[in-house]
């Protein structure tokens, strides 16, 4: 038993899955910082982290290497990097506090009611909606992280880039998916139970 848990542990997608979440106070402490370098690489390591959610799951699908581990970690890494990084820009005043909890709330609320379903033998499958706020909360976090104003050149055009506006406007926009999904969650929650005590 002991040697089966190790070796679920110690597979290749849940190791990336466990440098994901080794990886955050690196970058709490490029981002607490604050300058336009340490915001750059916090946000680079941000990325970094991002792109290896991908190679877990797609190593653990290919070569069949799911595990109850991997089920556990692989989210609580997403959820992690997510909350850490959004209360800690709270107080370097790059989102605004109350953003940040209805974000964290929604999240937190959400992973309760699917274990509770999850207990209950019911199955909640990520919604489309759910998939856009988790892509728009990334990308808005990233240029909240960079922060800064930067020009960028083009042919014909110079165009000064404000990171902090884009990032600001992704979050609205990913805060808006965030309580749409949140609230087709409880919907299909309560129509399951429902079903349910009808057979």
């Amino acid at each position: 038993m002991k040697r089966g848990l190790r070796q679920e542990i110690f597979n290749a997608p849940n190791l990336i899955t466990m440098s994901r979440i080794a990886i955050i106070p690196v970058v709490l402490v490029f981002l607490h910082e604050a300058g336009p370098v340490d915001s750059f690489i916090a946000a680079c390591l941000l990325a970094l982290g991002a792109v290896s959610d991908f190679f877990d799951g797609y190593l653990a699908r290919k070569y069949n290497l799911i595990s109850v581990v991997g089920k556990f970690l692989d989210p609580l890494a997403d959820k992690l990097i997510v909350m850490a990084t959004l209360v800690m820009m709270v107080p370097m005043g790059r989102i605004e506090a109350w953003i940040c909890i209805v974000l964290l709330t929604r999240e937190i609320t959400i992973t309760g009611l699917r274990s509770i379903a999850s207990t209950e033998g019911l199955v909640m499958a990520a919604s489309d909606s759910g998939r856009y706020k988790t892509a728009f909360q990334l990308v808005g976090i990233l240029c909240l992280m960079i922060h800064y104003t930067y020009t960028i050149d083009f042919v014909f055009l110079r165009v000064a880039f404000d990171f902090h506006v884009v990032g600001l406007w992704l979050i609205y926009i990913s805060l808006a998916f965030s309580l749409f999904s949140a609230a087709l969650y409880f919907r299909d929650f309560t129509r399951a139970v429902l079903r349910r005590e009808e057979a």
